[in-house]
C-alpha cells in the first residue's frame, strides 16, 4: 500500500507540473519541484537528528517502566475485563495474558514491547480458531481494540511539536486523550454490537462506566473553563501529567530496586538507534509530500474540501489538516510526514497543525496493523475487523476536529 502511495505522490506532482508548464505557461514549476526535493531532504535529516535527544530520554524512561513491572500491573488490572468480553477464550488460556500485556504496553506507549506481544496473542488465539483462514470473534475484537488503543503518553507527537517550534508542545495532550478515548470506545462498541456481546455484565459495565465517567468529568471540567484559558490549562495539565509520569517511572524503578540510571541508559541507546533508522523513511515521505505541495496537488485537494464543507455552511479552518487524517489509516509514516509538513507550512502552533497533531494521536494505521497481525497467522477473511476499525478511525477524526475547536 505504502509503495503505491509514495510513487503516486511523485506521479501526481509530475502530472500537475506538466499541466502547469504546457497549458498555463508556468515553466518555473520545475524549478520549484527540484528546490522542494533538496530543501525537504535537508529538513527531514535535520528533524531526525534533532529528535535524537528527546527520543533517548523517553525511551530510557519507558525502559525503566517496563523493567519495573508497570506493564504487568496494568495487565492484572485489565484481565477481569478481557475474560468477559472474550467468552470463547478459556479462563486460563495464555492468550488472555498476552492480550492484556499488549494493551498495557500500548497504553504506556511501549510500541517495541506491544507488537511482539500482540503477534504472540494473535498466534495463541489462532490455536483456538476452528476456521484458520477466517478471523474469529476474539481475534476481531482484539484487533479493533488494538488498532484504536488509548495511548496515555503521545511522546512522538509532543517531540515533533517541540522540535518544530511550538511554544506549548503539550497543549494537544488533553484533546488527544479525549479523541483517542472516543475512537477506542466506538471501536469496542461497534464490535460488541456485531458480536452481540453482553456488555451490561456488571464487571464490563464497571470498566466502561468508570472509563466514561472519568473522560466525561475531565471533559466537563474543561468545557466549564473560559474559552480563552482552555489551551493554557490543557498545556499546564499536560506538563503536570507528563512530569508526573517521569517521577512515577523512576519511583517504580527504585521500589523494584533497579539501577534506574543503567536501565535508563539501556533504553536511551534504543532511542539513538531509532532516530537513525527513521531518517530514510522521513526523507522519503517528506520529499514526496513536498513535491506534491510544490506541484499544487495538495492545495487542490485542500481547496476541494474547503469548497465542499463551505457549501455546507461549516467553518473550514480544519480542512488543511485533513490530508493527515486521510493518510493515517493507510500509512503511519506518511501521516507523520504530513503532520510535520502541515506544521512547517502553517506553523507548529497554528490551528491546522493543532488539528493534525490531535488526529495523528487519536487514530491508527488500520490497514498496516490488520495486514501485520492477520498476515502473521495467514488469515485472509477479516470479517467485521476492517469496517469496525475504520469506524473507530472516523470517530477519532471527528472527535479530534471537535476537541481541537473546543481547546484551541
Amino acid at each position: 500500500m505504502l509503495n503505491f502511495i509514495w510513487a503516486g505522490f511523485f506521479l501526481a506532482a509530475f502530472a500537475a507540473a506538466l499541466y502547469q508548464s504546457l497549458w498555463l505557461g508556468n515553466g518555473a514549476i520545475w524549478t520549484d519541484l527540484v528546490n522542494a526535493v533538496f530543501s525537504s531532504s535537508k529538513n527531514a535529516f535535520s528533524i531526525s537528528l534533532n529528535l535524537t535527544g528527546i527520543l533517548c530520554f523517553w525511551l530510557g524512561l519507558l525502559k525503566i517502566a517496563e523493567k519495573a513491572g508497570m506493564t504487568e500491573t496494568l495487565a492484572r488490572l485489565l484481565q477481569p475485563l478481557f475474560r468477559r468480553i472474550l467468552p470463547e477464550v478459556p479462563a486460563n488460556h495464555p492468550a488472555l495474558s498476552s492480550i492484556v500485556m499488549n494493551m498495557a504496553a500500548n497504553v504506556l506507549g511501549l510500541d517495541n514491547a506491544a507488537t511482539p506481544m500482540g503477534l504472540k496473542a494473535m498466534e495463541q488465539l489462532q490455536s483456538l480458531n476452528p476456521h484458520k483462514d477466517r478471523a474469529s470473534n476474539a481475534q476481531i475484537l482484539f484487533m479493533v481494540i488494538n488498532a484504536s488503543a488509548v495511548t496515555l503518553i503521545p511522546v512522538t507527537i509532543l517531540m515533533y511539536r517541540s522540535e518544530l517550534g511550538s511554544v506549548n508542545p503539550t497543549a494537544v495532550f488533553m484533546p488527544i486523550l479525549f479523541a483517542t478515548s472516543v475512537s477506542t470506545l466506538v471501536g469496542f462498541l461497534s464490535v460488541a454490537c456485531v458480536q452481540k456481546l453482553k456488555i451490561f455484565n456488571p464487571v464490563v459495565a464497571a470498566y466502561l462506566g468508570g472509563f466514561a465517567v472519568f473522560v466525561g468529568a475531565v471533559a466537563w471540567y474543561f468545557n466549564s473553563l473560559p474559552e480563552s484559558s482552555r489551551l493554557q490549562t490543557s498545556a499546564a495539565w499536560g506538563n503536570f501529567i507528563l512530569f508526573g509520569f517521569i517521577i512515577l517511572f523512576i519511583a517504580a524503578g527504585l521500589l523494584k530496586k533497579l539501577n534506574v540510571y543503567e536501565t535508563f541508559i539501556t533504553g536511551a541507546k534504543e532511542g539513538f538507534d531509532i532516530a537513525v533508522r527513521i531518517i530514510p523513511y522521513l526523507v522519503a515521505m517528506l520529499v514526496a509530500i513536498a513535491v506534491l505541495r510544490a506541484g499544487g496537488v495538495l492545495d487542490m485537494i485542500v481547496l476541494g474540501f474547503e469548497k465542499f464543507f463551505g457549501a455546507l455552511g461549516w467553518n473550514t479552518d480544519f480542512v488543511k489538516a485533513l490530508p493527515t487524517a486521510l493518510l493515517k489509516p493507510l500509512s503511519g509514516s506518511g501521516a507523520r510526514a504530513m503532520m510535520i509538513e502541515t506544521m512547517q507550512t502553517y506553523g507548529a502552533d497554528s490551528f491546522p497543525a493543532f488539528v493534525a497533531s490531535v488526529v495523528q494521536g487519536s487514530t491508527e494505521t488500520t490497514f498496516y496493523v490488520l495486514a501485520v497481525y492477520f498476515g502473521a497467522v495467514k488469515i485472509s477473511k477479516v470479517g467485521a475487523a476492517l469496517p469496525c476499525a475504520l469506524l473507530a478511525d472516523f470517530a477519532g477524526i471527528v472527535a479530534a476536529v471537535y476537541f481541537s475547536y473546543l481547546f484551541f
